[in-house]
């Protein structure tokens, strides 16, 4: 604290915020760590490493190779499953790497081992792709997907007796080709108590940036102890993840799985439109699809940002005779699905959107994205938008419009253009916005650094998360050493 404040050389005072920042660091990594261990001196883990009768079949039917990175993944997974202690483990995949299979092996690990499972999604677009895809996958095999969201009647789960033979829903006795294990599939209506899982095996997060820690450990007390896989497709800052995920085991999918196409990247002024609406006509009349994405519902009168609801007319006839949709997340369930329906069908060719459509959405013949107001996105979110497209073997092309074009804008939106690496994308991101601006609300519980700094202080945390480790394993306990470790950095201080 006297170096910090009164530094008696150049530097000192740098050396003086090292040490108390790794004090902080040791704290979270005590906490999270700790929450590791709780759990496994009270947890032992349902045995659900399977035995391949369901799995063989499901690789066949889904019509492609798993790549060597899925193929890795699922290795990982599978001796989890088999292990001692429940399962706690993060799945990173940049966008279209095939985590959605994962997910399925994974699930049908447990089912074959005749346990069930939670899938919940952030959005009801994406819970009900899900849902459809699963039922596409699954129901071939005898296994019964269920759906459950707010906003829609859902068949209840263990909610009651089967009227003709008088067993709970969902139960072994019901008759189910594998044992009454099952998947049910849901938003934040799997948190309600209306959702009672019996002998639920495994709770499966898609998009977990989008909740909070406590809502993850809120559906995984629906159970006793069910293994925990955790997906993301926004690629996870190093230092973030050791922060808010260091209490979970970390797998990385790199790779995309063949047959996908290139996306080119494009960073335009306003003036540039009437060019950039000629470009997507053109898209249009050889059959392909487009995403025009905005940052806001509703015009707020200020000018400089453009609303879905406002451009959706004047954009209808700019793009006439191609029929254009709205979606945003004011939308009712009925409204979205029928809006969805269409646009997958081909009947809309255009559709309008906030980034409600940010995660899952998966339209292979949509070829070309426009992102009006891009400066109004982080990073990481314009990379997940730009992975809507390509997803069907075809080149694509993401514009991205200024809504106010200065260096420090042009500067990060290039950072778009060159690079088609999300992880590159959101240690950029990381740089540029900050921690706070990054996790908005998904950093709610973390504790408030003072000294700390998760930009440029990634390496002490690293230290910090092994010089814990170390501690825990040599003495179960930090305390009767707290505050004698060394810090690198050199210097008197460490």
């Amino acid at each position: 604290i006297r170096a910090l404040h009164f530094p008696r050389e150049p530097g000192e005072n740098e050396l003086g915020r090292r040490r108390l920042a790794f004090d902080e660091f040791v704290a979270l990594q005590r906490e999270i760590q700790g929450r590791r261990r709780r759990l496994q001196a009270v947890a032992r883990g349902l045995p659900c490493g399977g035995d391949n009768r369901l799995i063989k079949p499901f690789l066949g039917r889904v019509g492609f190779r798993l790549t060597e990175a899925q193929t890795g993944v699922l290795r990982e997974i599978r001796q989890d499953l088999s292990g001692a202690y429940p399962m706690r483990r993060l799945v990173q995949g940049d966008v279209g790497s095939g985590k959605t299979v994962v997910a399925a092996a994974a699930a049908l690990m447990v089912i074959e081992s005749g346990y069930g499972v939670a899938l919940m999604a952030p959005t009801e677009i994406l819970a009900a792709q899900h849902e459809a895809r699963f039922r596409e996958w699954f129901e071939p095999l005898g296994i019964r997907v269920e759906f459950r969201t707010g906003s829609m009647d859902t068949t209840s789960v263990d909610g009651g007796l089967d009227s003709a033979s008088g067993n709970p829903v969902g139960s072994a006795a019901g008759g189910n080709a594998v044992g009454g294990a099952f998947l049910t599939i849901g938003t934040h209506a799997l948190l309600e108590a209306g959702y009672a899982p019996r002998n639920l095996g495994l709770v499966v997060i898609d998009e977990q940036h989008k909740f909070g820690v406590s809502q993850r450990e809120e559906l995984v007390r629906k159970g006793r102890y069910p293994h925990l896989l955790v997906m993301t497709a926004t690629p996870i800052p190093r230092t973030l993840a050791l922060t808010l995920y260091g209490d979970l085991d970390v797998s990385v999918m790199a790779q995309a799985p063949p047959g996908r196409g290139r996306v080119r990247t494009y960073v335009r002024g306003r003036e540039k439109l009437p060019k950039v609406w000629e470009f997507v006509r053109g898209e249009l009349r050889t059959g392909r699809q487009a995403y025009v994405v905005f940052s806001r519902v509703e015009d707020e009168s200020d000018g400089e940002v453009k609303a879905v609801t406002r451009e959706l007319a004047g954009l209808g006839k700019v793009l006439e005779p191609f029929e254009v949709g709205m979606l945003h997340g004011r939308m009712d369930w009925a409204e979205k699905d029928r809006v969805m329906k269409a646009f997958r069908s081909g009947r809309t060719a255009v559709l309008l959107a906030t980034s409600v459509i940010e995660v899952g959405v998966d339209i292979p013949n949509a070829t070309v994205m426009v992102i009006e107001n891009a400066e109004q996105f982080g990073l990481a979110q314009l990379h997940q938008l730009r992975g809507r497209i390509g997803r069907g073997g075809r080149d694509a092309t993401c514009v991205l419009v200024m809504g106010r074009d200065t260096p420090e804008i042009r500067a990060r939106l290039k950072v778009m253009e060159e690079s088609s690496d999300g992880f590159a994308i959101a240690d950029a991101d990381l740089r540029l916005r900050g921690p706070g601006e990054m996790l908005g609300q998904a950093q709610s519980g973390l504790p408030p650094f003072r000294f700390a700094d998760l930009v440029r202080d990634r390496e002490l945390l690293e230290f910090a998360r092994k010089a814990v480790a170390e501690a825990w394993k040599e003495r179960g306990d930090l305390s009767s050493n707290h505050g004698k470790a060394r810090v690198p950095g050199g210097g008197p201080l460490g």
